[in-house]
């Protein structure tokens, strides 16, 4: 019996009593005590959210210093000392070392490496190491773990029988990973533990390693499948299984090992079938089936050139940049890149500065100039598109994907406000080739048995074979069999990246609606690069023979006048798009407004300024009439007729809410 009817019980009980004890004239008082009753518990209140502190990493890439005349190899200091400053100063948690810290693995260059990061150690910042292919090759495990483990987080679990080689931490809500040189496969089964064992205390994943399933030069994909041995199955039986995994839980896969920077989505399925992302009205938003890869740079005195290009069956890339000091190439770029973490939130900057040091003497120690070159922010409430560019030929099919125009569908935030890309075209891109590379087959050894297997092997995993009906925006001839020279020709091509745009969620904070992210759309400018890292000029420049579907060259294009072909992005325009944002009924429009965020929130444009009309695609180019006063103001329009609807054309990222007015 609860303790609310118990005391009923009591109160109905005395009342009887008194009733009962009435007689004639004759009163009889009873007193009744009624006990004072605390409410039940109730189970069902949801408890308080965590509050998580922001928490932000850097990536330090390859620190390779490359041998002395005595052969003595060396850690590049003056790149590293570079990078380490430019993070210390962005106020940075943890610094993740993604291998190759050193060339031949020797006490000298763990010393040196040692030189460097200490004082950043000392100061709080906290590092993760993992090994690289030279430290594997070159160094020995005892070397490794008295040189690292001071470094390595002293709470860190590790995989067992793999200890000091793979293990992870997890700080606020960020489960952050570390796998040694060619360990992606080997761990494989043991990061999905760690996964489930914590998924209910993270909401972002990193998983770093010297390098990955897809490469630029490398890639354990082409090297251990497709360029692969007999009967060898390490990679080839889980490498679908990694890709489905990492997109299924949105991980952000951070590696070094190639000497030049690269930021891709990795498809769980093929490029071309993997969907733009909505929302449901039974499931809500939903994301792309794809995870984040981001080649971090370069902090070396080497670079290299992009070898075998996009692979396009399953990778869609949306940065690229190399610098190799020959060929051609005037410099070797060092890079610093940047992850913030905050609540549901991740905010994304990489950096470059050209330098031509090529040792560690004191004459070749340079500032870096530090310059964006990539960005993105995002949530994990999204939805996600990948704007292809517009130098796709007009009788290509479009194969539901191959879109070059920022629209999308709804995406729904929590309030029930909600928001779409309704119109825009992606010419605003950038370019760059690759070089011809070859392959080949030792029969009885080679996974492939005949040049025609390796070719199918090539289709299979790395390139989109060529149909009308599945066509390969790269070259109509991706992969050719050389039959007289019994070699597999992977011919150069010229590729145009593609823009990763997202429309994500956060809740309201000084605003009458949630927020609205829009990321994604000013990353691009127009630059053009040979495999070298040359500069080429889009506008004048053809592309390598066979990189269009047609089997021609990509032809020089016509950029907007807003196209800076400028790497660095702090100052990029983004091609003009509109944004459709609705309100729910509960919101009264005639109270609000639509806002931006720079410092803080501010109506986007005036009242006055605002046009009383639905959405129309010719306001793209054709302005309706405003005021004269209105001529340097966005513009902004309210569509009356559906209600609660408004609708704004941008150039740039941005942030959007209501606010009061």
């Amino acid at each position: 019996m609860s303790r609310s009817i118990f005391t009923k019980t009591i109160i109905s009980l005395t009342l009887l009593g008194a009733l009962a004890g009435c007689e004639g004239d004759k009163t009889y008082v009873t007193n009744v005590v009624e006990e004072v009753v605390e409410p039940e518990p109730d189970d069902t209140t949801p408890p308080e959210p965590v509050v998580y502190s922001e928490f932000k990493i850097g990536l330090l890439p390859d620190t390779q210093g490359g041998s002395d005349a005595q052969g003595q190899a060396h850690v590049a200091m003056h790149p590293m000392a570079e990078v380490l400053e430019h993070q210390a100063a962005a106020g940075v948690d943890m610094i993740i070392a993604l291998g190759d810290l050193t060339d031949g693995g020797s006490e000298l260059e763990f010393a040196e490496w040692r030189s460097v990061a200490d004082s950043y150690s000392e100061q709080g910042i906290e590092f993760l190491p993992v090994m690289g292919n030279h430290e594997t090759s070159y160094a020995y495990t005892y070397n490794w773990i008295e040189n690292m483990k001071n470094f390595i987080p002293e709470d860190a679990v590790h995989m067992p029988g793999y200890e000091w080689v793979n293990y992870y931490v997890i700080r606020e809500n960020v489960l952050v990973i570390g796998l040694a040189y060619y360990n992606l496969p080997i761990a494989f089964d043991w990061i999905k533990q760690v996964v489930l064992e914590n998924e209910d205390q993270v909401e972002h994943i990193v998983v770093a390693s010297h390098d990955g399933l897809i490469g630029a030069k490398y890639g354990q994909t082409r090297e251990q499948i497709v360029d692969g041995t007999k009967d060898d199955a390490w990679v080839y039986d889980v490498q679908p299984k990694i890709r489905d995994f990492f997109a299924s839980r949105d991980v952000i896969y951070v590696q070094g090992h190639e000497h030049q920077y690269q930021r891709s989505l990795i498809s769980s399925q093929t490029a071309l079938t993997t969907l733009p992302s909505s929302s449901t009205p039974t499931g809500g938003n939903y994301k792309m089936n794809t995870y984040t890869q981001i080649m971090a740079g370069n902090a070396s005195y080497k670079g290299y050139e992009f070898r075998f290009g996009e692979r396009d069956l399953v990778q869609m890339i949306v940065s690229q940049k190399n610098a190799t000091l020959s060929s051609g190439s005037t410099h070797y770029d060092v890079n610093s890149s940047l992850l913030t973490f905050n609540q549901d939130r991740v905010d994304y900057q990489s950096y470059f500065a050209e330098h031509t040091a090529k040792s560690n003497a004191d004459d070749q120690a340079f500032d870096a100039n530090w310059q964006m070159m990539d960005k993105f922010s995002r949530t994990t409430n999204r939805c996600e598109t990948v704007v292809y560019p517009s130098s796709i030929l007009a009788d290509t099919r479009p194969v539901l994907v191959l879109s070059p125009e920022y629209i999308s569908n709804d995406c729904f935030a929590d309030d029930g406000t909600y928001a779409s890309l309704i119109g825009g075209e992606n010419n605003t891109f950038n370019r760059t080739d690759t070089r011809t590379r070859d392959m080949g087959i030792t029969p009885g050894f080679s996974r492939a048995e005949t040049l025609n297997d390796l070719v199918r092997l090539a289709f299979q995993w790395l390139y989109q074979y060529h149909e009308r009906w599945s066509p390969n925006l790269n070259s109509a001839a991706r992969v050719i069999p050389d039959y007289e020279n019994d070699e597999m020709i992977i011919p150069e091509t010229t590729i145009d990246l593609k823009e990763h745009v997202a429309l994500s969620w956060t809740p309201a904070h000084n605003t009458a609606s949630d927020i609205l992210i829009i990321s994604g759309t000013q990353n691009q400018t127009g630059t053009y690069q040979d495999d070298y890292g040359v500069v080429k000029d889009i506008e004048v420049d053809a592309g390598l023979a066979l990189s269009q579907t047609d089997g021609s060259e990509k032809q020089p294009i016509k950029l907007p006048t807003s196209a800076t072909k400028s790497w660095d992005i702090s100052s990029a325009v983004a091609d003009t798009f509109a944004v459709s944002f609705t309100a729910p009924e509960t919101i009264d429009a005639a109270t609000v407004t639509l806002a931006s965020k720079g410092n803080e929130w501010v109506a986007i444009a005036p009242a006055e300024c605002v046009v009383d009309s639905p959405w129309n695609e010719s306001y793209l180019t054709q302005a309706p009439t405003r005021d004269a006063s209105c001529s340097d103001v966005p513009l902004v329009g309210y569509d009356s007729t559906f209600g609660n609807r408004w609708w704004v054309v941008l150039n740039a990222d941005t942030e959007l809410a209501l606010i009061n007015l």
